[in-house]
């Protein structure tokens, strides 16, 4: 996967560049990936009031189980999103993301 990883890294580029909006359709069939994967254990963003840092957070085995906290809060929701974009990316790749 890493080969494939390189690849598409200027995916990532787009998306830090512009987290929100409308994207290139080979970003937006990234995301949708992204956001398809298994609910267990997936990475969600938790903003309890507005005004109030974003939470990273895990999601359970099933909608009615807990969500589990990270610890990891974020000020903006662009950093927040990026967090999460390069957790999942991890997830799907199985390697770090390179682009910062």
């Amino acid at each position: 996967m890493d080969k494939l990883c390189q690849d598409v890294a200027y995916l990532a580029q787009e998306f830090r560049a512009q987290p929100h909006g409308r994207h290139s359709a080979e970003l937006q069939r990234l995301l949708n990936r992204m956001r398809s994967e298994p609910f267990d254990g997936r990475h969600v963003l938790v903003q309890e009031r507005k005004g109030l840092p974003y939470r990273l957070a895990r999601l359970g085995p099933t909608p009615v189980d807990p969500i589990s906290y990270t610890g990891d809060t974020f000020v903006t929701l662009e950093e927040a999103e990026w967090a999460v974009f390069k957790l999942r990316w991890r997830r799907l790749f199985g390697s770090d993301l390179a682009v910062e």
